[in-house]
């Protein structure tokens, strides 16, 4: 597969679409870091009947139109909905009211959706996703790019978590 970037002059910049990435994010070059974006998704099986490893056809457009495609295994779902509300430790109990505030029936008191979470919800996830992060690392199958590991991510999150943004996009 390859990659494309244009430059500012017009001109492109080329080559095996993940190797043109890796050299981007490793690069100090603020004209194409400035027009880079790194693209993550996360699915699971959420009733459409795929796995990981049996791929139906939204799965596979999906695995072409991110850099990385991350899948959330049933397992580590299941672990977390137990963890939050089913047995819910005291340091998950503000999320798990947020939770239930959210799904009351009546309209306008979500707290918790995946566009809006409470403040206290927001910080005890913080905190269980920062401490358990070993665990929450197992629920997730790589789907994109293939062969690759989660840790690689990581670093390329950190590497670009690093750079100077303020002054690349000046």
């Amino acid at each position: 597969m390859g990659g494309l970037i244009q430059k500012r002059d017009g001109s492109f910049r080329h080559g095996d679409y993940y190797n043109l990435m890796a050299e981007i994010i490793a690069s100090d070059d603020s004209e194409l870091l400035s027009r880079f974006i790194l693209t993550v998704g996360v699915v699971s099986n959420h009733g459409n009947w795929f796995t990981s490893e049996n791929h139906n056809k939204e799965l596979k457009v999906l695995a072409q139109s991110y850099d990385w495609l991350l899948f959330l295994t049933d397992t580590g779902i299941a672990q977390f909905i137990d963890e939050l509300l089913f047995h819910p430790t005291k340091e998950l109990s503000a999320a798990k009211e947020s939770f239930l505030a959210s799904y009351t029936g009546k309209k306008g008191v979500n707290q918790f959706t995946k566009v809006r979470i409470s403040l206290k919800a927001d910080a005890v996830l913080q905190s269980y996703f920062t401490s358990h992060m070993r665990t929450i690392e197992g629920w997730f199958n790589i789907i994109a790019p293939a062969g690759k590991k989660l840790t690689v991510l990581k670093e390329e999150l950190e590497t670009l978590k690093s750079k100077r943004w303020q002054d690349i996009h000046t």
